[in-house]
C-alpha cells in the first residue's frame, strides 16, 4: 500500500490543510483517499490546537510579560509589537462580518490549522459550538478543495 504517501499527506494536512488535497491525484490517490486522508490529518491537529489552545495563549502572555519585565530591568526600551499587521486587520474584519461561523470556517483554512485553530479558541473558545464548526469547516472545506483538485487535474490531462 501507500503508507507513506498516506502519513506524508496525512501530516501535512495537520499543517497546511488548504493545498494539500492538490498533491492527491498526482501522488494517485482517488478523491476517497485523498479527502479521508486530508480531513482526518486537519482534524486530529484542530482537536490537539483547539483544546490545547489555553497553553499556548498563556505561554504567550508569560513570554510577553517575561520580556516586558527584563527590559524594565536593564533599562533597554522593548520595541513595541506591531498591532495592526495586514494578518490582524483581515482576522478582525473577518470576525466583525461573518462572526463565529466566519472565523470557525476560514481561518484554519487559511492561515493553517493550528494558527486558525488558536484564533477561533481565543475568539470564541468559551461557546459550545465552536469545536463543531471547526470541524463541520473543515469537512465542507476538504470536500470543496479535494474536488477543486481534481477537477484542475482532470483538466490537464
Amino acid at each position: 500500500m501507500l503508507w507513506g504517501k498516506y502519513i506524508g499527506f496525512f501530516g501535512f494536512s495537520m499543517i497546511k490543510f488548504l493545498f494539500t488535497p492538490f498533491g492527491g491525484p498526482k501522488a494517485g490517490f482517488s478523491f476517497v483517499e485523498t479527502y479521508v486522508v486530508c480531513v482526518a490529518g486537519a482534524l486530529i491537529s484542530a482537536a490537539i490546537f483547539f483544546f490545547s489552545s489555553e497553553y499556548f495563549l498563556k505561554k504567550a502572555h508569560k513570554k510577553r510579560t517575561e520580556l516586558i519585565r527584563k527590559s524594565i530591568e536593564t533599562g533597554i526600551p522593548l520595541k513595541p509589537k506591531k498591532k495592526f499587521t495586514k494578518t490582524n486587520k483581515l482576522i478582525v474584519r473577518i470576525k466583525h462580518k461573518l462572526g463565529i461561523i466566519g472565523v470557525a470556517f476560514y481561518a484554519p483554512l487559511f492561515l493553517s490549522i493550528p494558527i486558525g485553530t488558536i484564533i477561533t479558541a481565543k475568539f470564541y473558545g468559551k461557546e459550545k459550538r465552536t469545536f463543531p464548526l471547526i470541524v463541520l469547516g473543515i469537512v465542507i472545506n476538504g470536500f470543496i478543495t479535494t474536488g477543486s483538485a481534481y477537477i484542475i487535474a482532470d483538466f490537464f490531462k
